[in-house]
């Protein structure tokens, strides 16, 4: 299994007047990784995957430690953790990793992704093509599930 990974830039505006990262702005932390990883990343020249469009279904959020601006970005680990015939789910960590190996993990999110056919109006199924491409980012369980988990909520105030 791999893992995606985005290098995110931090911005002064995307503090708060408690001086982390606004709890709002991990969504967009979360929105940059996804595209980079569906959209850049997507399979073949020319290929149409997942460029008809898709909807966010559901957020899940975990705040673990507070996140404060400085000049290196922060790095964004993602992962499908299920497949469905017309829905995804991507797992993220939101990290550093310090010289030692050791990790600090600021978020544990996960997204419900939708495949759409805009021109329809309606959620479409995933593609033959997609589904290959997110398969080699699966991983149904240990690490990835636990972006998913209920009960393992943080106490950072955002």
């Amino acid at each position: 299994m791999s893992r995606h990974i985005y290098r995110c830039p931090l911005r002064w505006s995307d503090m708060d007047a408690f001086g982390h990262v606004n709890n709002v702005v991990f969504l967009r932390y979360l929105e940059e990784a996804r595209i980079d990883f569906m959209f850049r990343l997507a399979p073949g020249d020319g290929s149409p995957s997942f460029a008809g469009g898709s909807v966010v279904a559901r957020h899940e959020i975990d705040y673990k430690l507070p996140l404060v601006h400085r000049h290196e970005p922060v790095t964004i680990e993602s992962w499908v953790t299920k497949i469905g015939a017309a829905s995804l789910t991507i797992a993220y960590e939101v990290k550093d990793t310090d010289a030692d190996g050791s990790e600090r993990v600021y978020v544990r999110a996960s997204t419900v992704v939708v495949p759409y056919d805009l021109e329809a109006g309606r959620p479409r199924r995933i593609s033959a093509e997609e589904k290959s491409f997110l398969q080699e980012y699966l991983d149904d369980g240990g690490a990835g599930d636990r972006a998913g988990r209920r009960g393992t909520r943080g106490a950072v105030a955002a």
